[in-house]
């Protein structure tokens, strides 16, 4: 994160090629991590549900408690990265509005993980409430990660 330490990221050559590289890793991120709850997970009531708790008539089963846990570990370590590094970018690049917006990501994105388990163990309600913020989390990140990319070539080009 030497970025955080650089006066003006927009004059070192070096480190906007590497921010440019990391902010396209994000938004690839981004885009596969949707298309992979889409086709495994579900992104719809209908899919989070039977994937969470079976559907008898179709003769699916739930998704075991060791398998949830352990899918749910590993999206609280991918969702930590993204946030803390794309924040630590937006910060340095955004002039405006940053607060409003990483306060979206960072909401959004806690109230997504923990809204999950509380779906899986106490009420399937929560399942709404987790796609929204999903969802939210996901278009604020996208959102940050191109006004990064155009506020890190905005005055160069």
């Amino acid at each position: 994160m030497k970025f955080t330490l650089i006066n003006n990221i927009k004059k070192d050559n070096a480190m906007r090629l590497i921010l440019s590289g990391f902010l396209s890793f994000i938004l690839l991120y981004l885009i596969s991590d949707t298309l992979v709850k889409y086709f495994g997970f579900g992104i719809s009531v209908d899919a989070i549900n039977i994937t969470l708790f079976g559907n008898a008539e179709e003769y699916i089963d739930p998704i075991t408690k060791a398998s949830f846990l352990e899918f749910w570990h590993t999206e609280i370590f991918f969702i930590m990265m993204i946030l803390i590094t794309l924040s630590a970018i937006f910060i340095r690049l955004a002039n405006r509005s940053r607060t409003f917006m990483i306060n979206i990501l960072m909401i959004s994105a806690i109230t997504s993980l923990i809204t999950l388990p509380v779906a899986y163990f106490i009420s399937e309600f929560f399942v709404y409430v987790y796609i929204i913020t999903f969802f939210i989390w996901h278009l604020s990140a996208v959102y940050m990660s191109l006004y990064s990319f155009w506020k890190l070539y905005a005055k160069s080009l």
